[in-house]
Parts: structure tokens; sequence; C-alpha cells
């Protein structure tokens, strides 16, 4: 289907599963689209935010300011198909990554994190070139970076997280000095150098317990001895709360040696999932280990908050959280809403429904060799279709190549919205436009962008933000969002 054919019937659109929820009120909602400074060099500034707000009423841009990752910056993955727009060529050759602003010194000093501007387009500070004209039009601009680093930044290698085998991990550690104090630099840069509206930062990680049962929809079956964090910083830390490190590497140690064990095809005596409870009673600092980390991810969060508000209290400040949240009980278990909303004007929870559907598979098979390893497939994925309260989304053979529905938004918006009442922070989902996904999985829609917006809406979102980049969307499929926006009287 076309742009134009789409557009003219959407008003006869099927409406999803939420149509019986009340109508959504037509106040401010935040309608929000991610966008990289690639797209305004190739594009131009004005020619961006006219397509925005025409195809989808676009209102706030989340300008992709630090990352070393393609998944908010650069053109197009290398090798999947290039959208409509922009220069039609991949930047495999030219894409660096780092800060796509200027670095100001002054907020740098007590860090050794001090080289990491992006290097793709010279002196080009994308602040300075959108703020202006966003200005113009009434749009909110909010500077999203993100927890992705390159190994080949000076002085990274005495901020990275260490693994249990004692080598250098590529992430860094939310214990290390250095590390927190080029976040709060960071925020502060930002806060004080430019005319911004909010900031978000996200962090598509989880403790070492998850991670070493592959409690997650990328990767699995890596080394077992190498998961975070077990630094001086950590290990200091740890004790501080009354954690044995000796006796969580004993833990980690039994637990990675199990699991190799089983990659060989050696089932324990009693079964995996006997096996993990086993190993968790008799080291209970492998639970302890978990929320450690993720407790330091929170004090993150409520340090970069306390340093914006201490500047500018208008400024908005809010995290990305990761659609891991949709898959794993125990990550979703760490992602208490009533502890995060005390940090957060906002959140961007993860409802990506069109890639979900392959990212869902991936989890299934990763924990299907681990935790849950004596339960055929499909009976698991119904498992934790129940367990996390979706409905009847389709069967382990299907899901890559439907994704998840229209329901699955509205099911985790509705929950998530609960989780917030009584708060003040705003719910603004992540809606899924051409994520990458393989040859033969589902691909975007306008039907299907429509139908996801109108259901996040429907379960009382306060917002959607349009996800993952500009420079890998189909207009179309954009202009699927401003279809929905239109039809609840939201434009």
């Amino acid at each position: 289907m076309n742009r134009r054919d789409f557009l003219q019937g959407v008003a006869a659109g099927a409406m999803v599963s939420a149509a019986s929820a009340p109508a959504v009120a037509a106040a401010a909602r935040t309608i929000g689209i991610q966008v990289g400074a690639v797209s305004f060099v190739d594009e131009g500034v004005e020619k961006v935010l006219d397509v925005f707000q025409k195809e989808a009423a676009v209102n706030a841009l989340f300008v992709a300011t630090f990352t070393y990752g393609r998944g908010i910056a650069g053109r197009q993955v290398p090798g999947q198909p290039l959208p409509d727009h922009g220069k039609q060529e991949y930047d495999s050759g030219t894409f660096k990554g780092g800060s796509y602003t200027k670095i100001h010194p002054q907020y740098y000093k007590e860090t050794v994190l001090q080289d990491f501007r992006a290097p793709d387009f010279g002196d080009y500070d994308v602040l300075e070139a959108v703020i202006p004209a966003a200005r113009k039009r009434g749009l909110k601009t909010i500077c999203w970076f993100e927890d992705v680093w390159s190994a080949s930044v000076p002085g990274i290698e005495q901020v990275q997280e260490k693994h249990l085998d004692g080598s250098n991990a590529t992430t860094l550690c939310f214990n290390n000095p250095n590390y927190r104090n080029w976040l709060l630099g960071t925020v502060e840069d930002y806060s004080r150098s430019y005319d911004i509206d909010g900031i978000m930062w996200g962090s598509e990680r989880q403790g070492a317990f998850a991670n070493l049962l592959g409690s997650s929809h990328g990767g699995g079956g890596g080394n077992p001895l190498r998961v975070t964090c077990f630094c001086p910083f950590c290990e200091r830390k740890a004790r501080e709360r009354g954690i044995d490190p000796a006796r969580a590497r004993a833990g980690f140690q039994a637990l990675g040696a199990m699991l190799q064990s089983a990659r060989q095809g050696k089932r324990p005596v009693d079964g995996f999932y006997v096996n993990v409870w086993r190993l968790m009673l008799r080291y209970p600092e492998l639970l302890a280990w978990e929320m450690l980390w993720t407790d330091s991810l929170r004090e993150t969060y409520s340090a970069i908050y306390s340093k914006v508000k201490s500047i500018k209290p208008t400024i908005g400040v809010g995290w990305h959280i990761w659609h891991n949240n949709s898959f794993s009980p125990i990550y979703r278990a760490e992602q208490d809403l009533s502890e995060i909303s005390r940090y957060s004007d906002f959140l961007k929870m993860v409802m990506y429904h069109n890639c979900g559907g392959e990212r869902m598979a991936g989890y299934i098979r990763n924990v299907g060799s681990t935790i849950y390893g004596d339960v055929p497939q499909q009976e698991l994925l119904d498992f934790h279709y129940r367990v996390l309260g979706y409905g009847q989304e389709k069967s382990l053979a299907e899901i890559p190549r439907t994704g998840l529905s229209a329901d699955y938004v509205y099911r985790e918006a509705k929950r998530a919205r609960e989780a917030l009442n009584g708060t003040k922070t705003q719910l603004w989902p992540g809606i899924d436009i051409d994520i990458p996904t393989a040859r033969t999985s589902s691909k975007s829609s306008p039907e299907g962008t429509r139908d996801a917006v109108l259901a996040a809406f429907h379960a009382g979102a306060d917002g959607v933000i349009l996800s993952r980049k500009w420079s890998e969307m189909k207009t179309a499929n954009l202009a699927g969002a401003g279809a929905a926006i239109r039809q609840l009287g939201l434009a």
C-alpha cells in the first residue's frame, strides 16, 4: 500500500483491541521522534523538521547527542534496505560515533574521559544547528544519549567493567568515579551550554546473574567467566553491603560451570531449573550481586536527575527502558517503576511491536538452554505470555515473521501506566518504525505503526517516541503514526 492509499483509507481502518477504552483526551501530548546528526547533515534541518511536522505532527525532537553505536546514530545499518530519504548510500566508511556536540572542557575535569568528540562531521554541533529552528516551530529539543562506548577512547581501560575472570569488558562501570563524573559532566554541559527542554539517557544492560543465564533477546551462549562487574569499586561497595565478593565469585563460577556442561549436552541430574535454584540457595550472593548492579544503575539515574535539577529545574529528565523489559521476568522485576519514578520526569518504555517477535524468539532460545532447559520452547513461550500478561500472541515459529501485535503495546502501556499512577512521571512508549530485522522477519507497515500508536494512547500513555532513528524509517510508516495522532485529535 502506498502512502496516499493508506491515508485515504485510515479512517476506515480496524481499531486495535483498545477500541473499547475511553477516548484519549485532546490535551498536550508528547509526539517525539529520535533523530541523529547524520539526518540533519544529509537532508537539511528545515527539510527534516518539515517532514516530521507534516507526516506525524511531531512536537519533540530526541536528538542523538552521544553514542558509539549505530542504534541511534549514523545512516541505515549496512545491509538493511535504505529508506526513501537521505543519501542513498551507507556510511560504514565514515561512521565513527562519539559526541555530536562540542565538548566544553570545564565540565570534564574530574574524569579521564576527555577525548570523545565524534569526528564524523568535523566541528558540526547538532544542538547548535537544530535548536534555533526547533524553537521557531515550537518543537522541544531533548538530548538523547546512551551507554554505548568504543574501546578506542583514550583512557577508557581505566573505566571499563571487569569480567569475572579479571579481564576488561567493553562496558563501563557505574561505580567507577571516572564514569560517574563523565555522566554528570555531560548532563551539566548540556544543561548549561544549550537551551534544551530535556535529557534522556539509556543503558541497555543488566547484572551478572541475568547475563549468565542469557536472560535477554540478544547474544547468549557466551563465555560465563566474562560477566560483569567485579572491579575493585564494585567489590568495595559489596563489602559495605555485607556481601562477600569471594562467595559471590564462587557462586558465579559454579553456575558458569553448570552452564558450560549444559552446552556440551550434559543435563544436570535434577534438571536445569532445580540446579539453578540449588545454586541460588547455596550462594545467595548470586542475587545479591545482581541487585548490587541494579541499585548502582538506579543510583546513577538519581545522580543525573539531581545534577540537572540543581542547574535548571525546568529541564525534564528521563530514561530509555530497554526492550528486555518485555521478555525477561528477571529484568522486569528489576524495573520497579514505583522506585524509578522518584527520579524520573518521564520514561520511554520500549514497546517495539514489529521487531518484538524476533526478539522474543531470541530470548526464548537463550533461556531455553539455561534455567528453563527442561521445558519445550513453545511451552516456555506460552508461560512467558502468561506471566508477562500478554494475550493471544503468535507461536514461536510464527512470531519472528509476524512480530508482536498492537495488543501487546496496549497491555504493556496499560501496565506501565497503572504502575506509575499517583506519580508525576509521564509515560512515553517507544514505538517501532522500521527497526532492522532479519530478511525473513516482520517488517513495519503504515497500518501496523498506526495501530501501535493508537494502542499506546488508548492505554493511557502521555505520549509516544517514534524509534529508533529517522535515518532508517520509511516516510509512509512515519505517516502511519501521524494518521493515528490525527485520528485521536492530537495533531
